[in-house]
């Protein structure tokens, strides 16, 4: 199972990025656990510094902006 968290404010770029990377998952049948990061400091931790971010098992994988569909199947396939 990977690790997946979405770092933002919970703006709505936020929500549809969460949204993207849970039917990616499901589109891929790769089990995945999703947890939404709100909390500034938590974001900040991560060296965030534009959201939407992508962790994914601990890796940043995207920062700023709303991912391509095609990125985020990429990543949760590596």
């Amino acid at each position: 199972m990977k690790d997946v968290k979405v770092l933002g404010p919970g703006c709505n770029r936020c929500q549809v990025t969460a949204h993207m990377v849970q039917a990616a998952a499901d589109r891929l049948g790769v089990a995945i656990a999703l947890e939404k990061v709100t909390d500034y400091a938590a974001i900040a931790a991560f060296g965030i510094a534009a959201t939407p971010g992508i962790v994914i098992d601990g890796k940043v994988v995207h920062a700023g902006g709303l991912p391509k569909a095609e990125n985020i199947a990429l990543w949760l396939s590596a």
